[in-house]
């Protein structure tokens, strides 16, 4: 059996239905290291995939939401919360607890930079 055939009930199907879509370039990038050290084109990945919501009913794997950064989120904060952390932050002003400006906005950037990848 090549690549462009599929077995569909002991017959050879040609796999015909093409797919056009756009993705992040990125995470196709990653996605191609990955496969290649596999060893699986990137058509076979998908083929696989799609086999398997067709066998399963459904996506291969777990959905959910990413999980918010466990330092200040303020969606998920009360007004009393808020204010207490904000009473934190003016306490550490207060009590020589700081850093020089650059740095800190360099260690945010690097941390955002790990946290979407």
């Amino acid at each position: 059996m090549r690549y462009n055939d599929d077995m569909k009930e002991g017959m050879i199907v040609k796999k015909t239905a093409t797919l056009n879509l756009r993705v992040n370039p990125i995470v196709k990038e990653r996605a191609e290291e990955v496969l290649n050290q596999l060893g699986i084109p990137m058509s076979i990945a998908i083929d696989m995939y799609l086999n398997q919501i067709s066998m399963t009913g459904g996506i291969p794997f777990a959905i959910s939401l990413p999980k918010p950064s466990p330092n200040i989120n303020i969606e998920g904060m009360t007004d009393d919360e808020l204010l207490n952390k904000l009473k934190q932050g003016l306490n550490d002003v207060k009590n020589g607890n700081v850093e020089d400006a650059q740095i800190a906005f360099d260690k945010f950037k690097r941390k955002v930079k790990r946290e979407k990848i």
